[in-house]
């Protein structure tokens, strides 16, 4: 472990597309979503906290979650938490993390990750981590993980990456999600990645960026008095980060820098994004049905992704490629194909049942 590591955690989505278990009260990076014993972000924190001391790993989230976060988390103290006023999207809330790990260790690196995801390959993904951090301490460079794609999947960004001997490869550019026939073009040709949304630099350079790109929000949020880790820190932020554009890194940054570079990856990766990501990680049954949390009997019924609390009982007959959730007084029968729609379902629900 190094004392220059640093982290930051992505923990304030609410994950509407996994209602009704998701909810904005308890989003689903706080719930064991796959029935592993850990909820998502402790299995993120955890997993990180093998390479870079549990001091230096900062929780960016909403004010709403923080009690759910040092709940989760003990070895998270307060003065760890980034805890936005306002959703500003990932610009804002990356810039005030670089600041104030920038004002306690003006030699770091760090690690950008969302709390949410699902990594086959600890190793393999701290090896990743490792390499990228040794590159950006050496290079004025802003890095990214691609993850080699294994089917055309169009609810990924891309990124073209030019061919070179080394196995960090300096970015061509960025697509945002392609159309089926352009996923397809993209995985024929062998130079393009799926867009993780995991990111490394020092914060040198990341500032550097962000005052080339983003001059208005640096001098929104960089007062140049010291605020970051002292006691003015949270009224500072509560009276400024509001005045913050509304745009996330990719955008803001990424897309625009000319020092951006990529490390392919293979570690097993899953955004964990619907219900049909979930039941792509869950183990199965003969028939193919995925079980979380219930007890089932399944007649002439296949491809199902069934998830209840307190182990239910639940019986199904001829019904295929559905999604069944139960959490407390909602249940959600969904076909697998129409997961898209849950966000719709889940406002609709909330503005008849008032839930």
């Amino acid at each position: 472990m190094s004392n220059n590591y640093y982290a930051v955690i992505m923990a304030g989505g609410v994950g509407s597309r996994f209602w009704p278990v998701s909810t904005q009260q308890y989003p689903k990076q706080f719930h064991d979503m796959l029935g592993t014993g850990e909820s998502l972000i402790q299995k993120t924190f955890s997993r990180i906290n093998q390479l870079i001391p549990s001091d230096n790993i900062l929780i960016a989230t909403n004010k709403r979650y923080e009690s759910l976060v040092l709940d989760q988390l003990p070895k998270v103290k307060s003065k760890q938490l980034l805890l936005e006023p306002t959703m500003r999207n990932t610009a804002p809330c990356i810039l005030y993390s670089a600041l104030k790990i920038h004002q306690q260790n003006p030699n770091a690196v760090m690690l950008v990750a969302p709390s949410d995801h699902w990594i086959e390959n600890e190793n393999e993904f701290l090896n990743n981590i490792k390499t990228s951090f040794n590159a950006c301490e050496k290079q004025d460079i802003l890095m990214t993980l691609g993850i080699q794609p294994d089917s055309p999947n169009t609810g990924y960004g891309y990124i073209q990456f030019e061919e070179h001997e080394s196995s960090i490869k300096k970015v061509k550019n960025f697509t945002e999600k392609p159309n089926l026939d352009k996923a397809k073009e993209f995985l024929a040709s062998g130079d393009y990645l799926w867009n993780a949304g995991i990111f490394i630099w020092s914060t040198k350079s990341i500032l550097k960026a962000f005052s080339e790109f983003l001059p208005e929000m640096v001098a929104t949020l960089d007062d140049g008095n010291n605020v970051y880790n002292t006691d003015f820190e949270d009224d500072f932020i509560n009276n400024n980060y509001k005045s913050c554009e509304n745009i996330s890194i990719d955008f803001g940054v990424m897309e625009r820098a000319k020092n951006v570079h990529v490390l392919p990856v293979n570690f097993g990766w899953n955004d964990l994004g619907t219900w049909g990501s979930l039941y792509n990680k869950l183990p199965k049954d003969e028939q193919k049905n995925a079980i979380v949390g219930a007890k089932t009997i399944f007649r002439d019924s296949s491809g199902n992704m069934v998830r209840t609390q307190n182990r239910k009982k639940v019986i199904i007959q001829g019904l295929s490629n559905f999604i069944v959730v139960e959490k407390d007084d909602v249940l959600l029968i969904c076909p697998k194909d129409d997961e898209q729609e849950i966000k719709q379902i889940a406002a609709q629900a909330k503005e008849t049942f008032n839930n």
